[in-house]
């Protein structure tokens, strides 16, 4: 990647909708080398798809919980069976493999401390193995980026 395929995939994250003369414009490059470049990101895996950005709250899902998973065993078998529920459950939006006192972080969105409560007691307590479930309620957000900063790369 060069410089150029950074700023294709910054300004790609910026607005996913840019036509491709658009971006051609930012980038200050003619339109067919731009979408060879990013047609080139796609085939790459760089750009896994394009997404329209939904405003949480408005769309009903006011609630945000960061819930931090122990299990009892780490067994190859206990990891897939937590991990295949996990993928089962809408309101579950991410879910890291942690270091430290935790094993998993989960970001739940829902819409009622009530909804939060039944998903608890209904689908998360039904996962086996789960040895703990500790949950943080995010009062609001200071800061949601879907552009990635560029990385440093190693000076030769």
């Amino acid at each position: 990647m060069d410089a150029v395929d950074f700023q294709i995939i910054h300004e790609l994250q910026a607005d996913g909708r840019l036509s491709n003369q658009d971006l051609a414009d930012r980038i200050r490059l003619s339109p067919s080398p731009c979408l060879r470049r990013v047609r080139r990101l796609e085939d790459a895996g760089l750009i896994s798809g394009y997404t329209a950005t939904v405003d949480q709250v408005a769309f009903g899902l006011p609630i945000t919980v960061f819930v931090r998973i122990r299990l009892e065993r780490h067994t190859a078998e206990a990891v897939n069976v937590f991990e295949e529920h996990v993928g089962l459950i809408d309101h579950i939006q991410d879910c890291y493999l942690m270091a430290g006192s935790s094993d998993y972080l989960l970001r739940v969105v829902i819409e009622s401390l009530e909804a939060y409560e039944a998903l608890v007691r209904t689908r998360i307590h039904a996962i086996p193995g789960i040895a703990s479930i500790e949950s943080s309620f995010a009062f609001g957000s200071v800061k949601q980026s879907r552009v990635y900063p560029r990385p440093e790369l190693p000076s030769r």
